[in-house]
């Protein structure tokens, strides 16, 4: 199958920006050419698809870092086939798959496994995230090697965080070895304790009990002092108060090997938005102040921030629709995204390059990969226009998960085409 898209505007920053004519063959990029300078196909040629690109922008395929796909386990929330096709549908080409499912990805079986069924779904790829220690439990180290060769491309505790330092330390210096990345899911349980939302005014005129910004930046100063002493790349998941990006941006001052993510809640909302004890705006870490938000975007534009990641976290309805202490916390995110970070772009925080950046090519960076749209590449693609207006409707989600803040929002931007390694994956509407 070969696809021609013509007169598309390319956003590769770094690479290309402008208006191209590019040709997929093969499943790699086979040209990127300036306007009118592809060679003609046959005439209703039935192995070749051509494409109006007049209007929609080409970036390389986005690549979400912090998924959680739920399969081995608990495939009543969700599937590794659901999971990658709603990724497509939000122009997501592949997805960094936490490991915290049932059994936990902490060995080179469950890894390929995960890599197995992702190859029957036909949809986005996965890159597997193996586990720090056995069954998350923070006590032994993973044979991590092992997972490595089986296709891990990072790991994590995520959802548990590794509160013993030298248990950390350790897996900082072996994954340094092996060039593996270390994710980190900074949280102090103890300061958290059993809290359901942000401390602050909504929590207490609501009688929730609060999680305090602490319990993220104190966690953050740590890995941090660790990223200094063993040189080893630590990247901090989920960011979301004012004090852990004050801290991340000292600690690149300073040049040292750390970077970060955030998700389009924390952007978007606070905790102030939150219908009185809708369970849907529970995540972890939770919603936090107007203050946290606006350093959240300020850590965007100045570079601080340097991806931006869901955290997809689908649930099943009874796990939401119970009391607001007692519902699991997570909001799905894959389908959204796009829409939701967009408006950074609209409001004038980043340039449309700059959010690229974040969306694709730092992510792609993270995990060795490399996404340039260029001849030879794998042909991993998305289209998007940024007029498509659009209401979020939950019903219509791809996920299983039904789980978000968003329903009926209005955006503005989303892909209409997902290309993974030259195959259409996902197709909007009335795209021809």
């Amino acid at each position: 199958m070969q696809i021609q898209i013509k007169g598309v505007r390319v956003v590769d920053p770094g690479n290309i920006e402008g208006i191209r004519d590019i040709s997929i063959k093969d499943g790699l990029f086979e040209a990127v050419s300036e306007p009118g300078q592809l060679p003609e196909v046959v005439k209703d040629a039935s192995d070749v698809k051509v494409i109006d690109g007049q209007g929609l922008i080409a970036v390389p395929g986005l690549i979400d870092v912090h998924v959680h796909l739920r399969e081995p386990g608990q495939e009543y929330k969700e599937t590794i086939e659901t999971g990658l096709k709603a990724a497509a549908a939000g122009g997501i080409t592949a997805v960094c798959a936490m490991p915290n499912t049932k059994p936990v990805n902490d060995n080179a079986q469950v890894t390929a496994f995960i890599l197995s069924q992702a190859k029957k779904a036909n949809a986005s790829r996965v890159y597997p995230v193996g586990a720090i220690s056995r069954n998350l439990q923070g006590e032994k180290l993973n044979d991590i090697a092992d997972m490595k060769k089986a296709g891990i491309r990072a790991v994590t505790d995520d959802g548990m965080p590794v509160t013993d330092s030298q248990l950390m330390r350790r897996t900082l210096e072996y994954c340094k070895s092996l060039g593996l990345p270390v994710l980190v899911h900074a949280e102090d349980k103890r300061l958290a304790d059993g809290g359901s939302m942000n401390e602050g005014l909504p929590a207490t005129v609501m009688g929730i009990k609060g999680i305090p910004n602490a319990a993220e930046s104190v966690m953050v100063m740590r890995d941090i002092a660790l990223a200094e002493l063993t040189g080893a790349r630590v990247h901090f998941c989920h960011m979301s108060t004012a004090q852990s990006i004050e801290a991340i941006r000292a600690a690149k001052a300073k040049g040292l090997p750390v970077t970060c993510e955030t998700a389009p809640h924390y952007f978007t909302l606070t905790d102030a938005d939150m219908p009185a004890y809708d369970t849907n705006f529970k995540m972890n870490p939770p919603l936090r102040s107007e203050k946290d938000r606006a350093a959240i975007i300020e850590g965007l534009t100045d570079g601080t921030i340097d991806m931006i990641a869901t955290d997809h976290a689908p649930h099943a309805e009874d796990e939401k629709q119970v009391e607001f202490d007692l519902a699991a916390f997570g909001i799905v995110g894959l389908e959204t995204s796009l829409g939701l970070s967009l408006a950074l772009v609209a409001q004038g925080h980043l340039t449309l390059a700059q959010l690229v950046q974040k969306m694709a090519k730092a992510p792609a960076d993270l995990m060795g990969i490399n996404n340039d749209i260029v001849p030879g590449n794998p042909a991993d693609l998305t289209l998007i226009n940024m007029d498509a207006d659009w209401i979020v409707d939950p019903n219509l989600f791809v996920s299983k998960g039904r789980n978000t803040p968003f329903a009926g929002r209005r955006l503005t931007g989303a892909a209409v085409l997902t290309i993974v390694g030259g195959r259409i994956v996902y197709k909007r509407g009335s795209m021809s």
